[in-house]
């Protein structure tokens, strides 16, 4: 029996646009961006960025010396942001839904910077951030490790006393899902023509 629901962020809760988030780093003056930005698991200094490794401050300076140009903290921030579609809220309400029958908690490749913006008002039409929508949150910079490295997957499960057989694991990732599987996750790969009905269904 399902009690637990572990959400991914990107590709399942909001949809990913690399190429406009490629545009707006080489609009900003980093022309090698596509050496380090994947839709599932960053590269380089950007990977460390996302496991904790490196600072926000020092993820600047970072870009700033690699494309040996100054290059505005703003504009690395939007070429972030530019990475995520704008939210749909009816995925929104449905996870506000099945939270009221199951734990719902969130694990993420992911950014403070992306997070910052998550977590504020400004990220659903409703106005409420993306916290409000899940009893806990696991994201790799913090746990300075990523998926699909089993030891995310290890803390996840410790720190939240979820059940692995009790839980089920939505991501769009092969890798990720083969990973959350092998610790005994129920899984869902949630692909392209996937929907949010898809997992009601699953649920069911």
């Amino acid at each position: 029996m399902i009690k637990n629901i572990l959400f991914d962020f990107g590709g399942v809760i909001v949809d990913i646009d690399r190429d406009a988030a490629v545009r707006q780093f080489k609009l900003a003056g980093f022309e090698n961006i596509e050496e380090y930005l994947d839709p599932y698991r960053q590269k380089g200094f950007f990977h460390k960025f996302e496991d904790g490794t490196v600072s926000r401050e020092e993820f600047y300076a970072e870009i700033s010396k690699t494309a040996g140009k100054s290059i505005d903290s703003k504009s690395i921030d939007k070429g972030w942001l530019d990475f995520i579609l704008p939210v749909e809220q009816k995925r929104l309400d449905l996870i506000a839904q099945l939270k009221t029958r199951y734990r719902m908690l969130l694990l993420s490749n992911t950014n403070p910077i992306v997070m910052e913006w998550a977590n504020s008002e400004a990220f659903s039409l409703a106005g409420k951030p993306l916290s409000h929508y899940f009893d806990s949150m696991f994201m790799s910079y913090k746990m300075h490790c990523m998926k699909p490295d089993p030891e995310i997957f290890r803390q996840t499960i410790e720190q939240s006393g979820i059940v692995p057989e009790e839980t089920l694991f939505i991501d769009d990732s092969k890798a990720n899902i083969d990973a959350g599987a092998a610790f005994g996750l129920k899984i869902f790969h949630f692909t392209r023509n996937s929907s949010f009905d898809d997992i009601k269904n699953k649920l069911q």
